[in-house]
């Protein structure tokens, strides 16, 4: 059972999925807020105050998009879109507008909670008045204070360029990054189109950061979209 202090806002129009979700967060000990239109998720995300928001798209008044463009003029609490839109433009877009993450439907429980409790985490570490100076996930860990990069007690000499991506995945732990996210975080705005930076540095990295390059555990690649630092 999880906190039962958190609260969690599903703005959802499909009576199905709306009770999927009530079940499913409830026996997780998670407060349940519902919306079933963009208007009224917006509203409540202003009078409630919800730790996290699960979004769908395909709402009846207004496209889950606009809702996230409006969310993140004022919050920054994270947002998890749910919706039957796979196309990776749609998960770009999404994301580009200040989505943390995005599950296509159908998906299971055990994804969804294990995505939640990751979004959950990282913005309780985030909303922390000092930062961390040293940031883990599983075997890896950075010492930011002195720039160290570590595979469990094994020093990984990582190039500037390598760091930077690396400590960008590491601060934001499970959230989908897309190219342009990353591009413009570690190389610049002029960088944000040049997509083969990311391919060859992803490469570097696994091969000095995981057991199996091929079959990455930590460093995995979202198709089309982005990438992701796997915190489960």
């Amino acid at each position: 059972m999880t906190d039962v202090h958190v609260r969690i806002l599903v703005v959802e129009d499909e009576p199905q999925m709306q009770k999927f979700l009530r079940t499913s967060l409830a026996a997780e000990g998670y407060r349940v807020i519902e919306a079933d239109n963009g208007r009224d998720g917006i509203d409540f995300a202003r009078t409630h105050n919800p730790d996290l928001v699960l979004l769908d798209l395909g709402l009846p008044d207004i496209d889950g998009m606009d809702v996230t463009k409006a969310l993140r003029e004022w919050s920054n609490k994270p947002i998890i879109v749910i919706s039957a839109r796979g196309r990776e433009d749609d998960k770009i877009r999404a994301l580009d507008l200040g989505a943390d993450d995005y599950l296509t439907k159908p998906f299971g429980t055990g994804e969804l909670l294990a995505r939640i409790r990751v979004a959950v985490r990282r913005a309780v570490h985030a909303g922390q008045e000092r930062p961390d100076p040293e940031l883990t996930v599983g075997e890896l860990r950075v010492d930011l204070d002195k720039r160290r990069v570590f595979v469990a007690d094994r020093e990984i000499h990582l190039t500037p360029n390598e760091y930077r991506l690396f400590t960008v995945l590491m601060k934001n732990p499970g959230k989908v990054l897309t190219h342009r996210q990353l591009l413009k975080e570690v190389w610049g705005p002029a960088y944000a189109t040049q997509t083969q930076y990311l391919r060859v540095y992803m490469v570097q990295l696994r091969h000095k950061l995981e057991r199996d390059p091929a079959r990455p555990r930590y460093l995995v690649t979202e198709p089309g979209v982005g990438y992701r630092l796997k915190a489960e």
